[in-house]
């Protein structure tokens, strides 16, 4: 039986989960490791055979993307035209595939030393276009709060 068509698009890419808040923070161990107002909590998932390539392009269009709202309403505005910050946050179970009985199986994920490094790339590559970026610790048990504003949640990856 073939993969269902959304499910092979995404195969080889790298995927971002975006969520437009008003304010967000990561938390492991009972600390606070990342913490951002206005902006954009990334949850960044690295596939098997993602490349830094893959990695810029995400991070390049995240920060394009007119998804804050002008002074009409109309989501026209991207991250720097409203001074955003990011929160990214390592996600590899963007990579579940529940298409086989109820566990989802995760072999489309980079293994950890891969995504690792491909998940600092992406981090430095935001950084590099002059924002400030938050993060999670990879590989922790991390807790997540945030405030969707809109809302406004939005897949992304790298094969669009």
């Amino acid at each position: 039986m073939p993969s269902p068509k959304w499910l092979v698009s995404f195969n080889g890419s790298m995927r971002a989960l975006l969520q437009r808040v008003s304010q967000a923070s990561v938390t492991v161990d009972g600390c606070v490791t990342g913490k951002i107002g206005c902006g954009l909590v990334v949850f960044l998932g690295v596939g098997r055979c993602d490349t830094e390539s893959h990695a810029h392009r995400v991070a390049q269009k995240i920060v394009q993307l007119r998804i804050f709202p002008d002074a009409e309403g109309r989501m026209n505005r991207s991250l720097g035209d409203v001074a955003g910050e990011l929160l990214i946050v390592s996600q590899f179970t963007l990579y579940a595939d529940s298409t086989r009985g109820n566990r989802p199986s995760y072999s489309e994920a980079a293994k950890p030393d891969i995504a690792e490094r491909l998940y600092t790339f992406f981090v430095s590559a935001c950084r590099a276009k002059g924002f400030r970026v938050a993060t999670g610790i990879f590989q922790a048990p991390m807790q997540v709060q945030l405030v969707n504003e809109g809302p406004v949640t939005i897949m992304y990856d790298s094969e669009s």
